[in-house]
């Protein structure tokens, strides 16, 4: 098994696109399904499949995040380029940390339209494309 995307609803569909757009994202299609909502699949260009699916149901209204979602993590080559790009595009992404100290990963934070929390993050060099078993040993 393994996991396709992740699936958000959002209150305004061309706003979270506009936004989801400028972080990279490229839209690869839709579902128009009515008063049932809009399905908008979405991929970062090098991935070979969908990543993300914005849904939007007009009829339910303002999306509340709550409380048991925390965040989406996104990988990213380098993490001072991407600040700049995303600052550039209008968005306002927090300064890097490094919550592993100086030898972990480079990190920010952003968040969308609808309050859903975005972590960028930047691995040192030579570690592995994200979290595996060898990090906990």
């Amino acid at each position: 098994m393994k996991t396709l995307f992740v699936s958000y609803r959002v209150t305004d569909l061309d706003r979270s696109l506009a936004f989801y757009t400028a972080l990279g994202y490229v839209e690869l299609g839709r579902v128009e399904a009515g008063d049932a909502g809009h399905l908008l699949l979405l991929s970062f260009p090098d991935e070979p499949a969908a990543s993300l699916e914005l849904v939007h149901r007009p009829t339910d209204g303002h999306v509340e995040v709550g409380t048991g979602f925390d965040h989406l993590a996104i990988q990213v080559d380098t993490l001072t380029d991407t600040l700049a790009r995303l600052t550039e595009a209008g968005l306002t992404p927090s300064p890097p940390q490094h919550p592993g100290g100086p030898l972990g990963p480079s990190t920010a934070w952003l968040t969308d339209p609808d309050g859903y929390r975005i972590e960028l993050v930047e691995w040192p060099r030579g570690h592995a494309g994200g979290i595996t078993a060898a990090d906990f040993s």
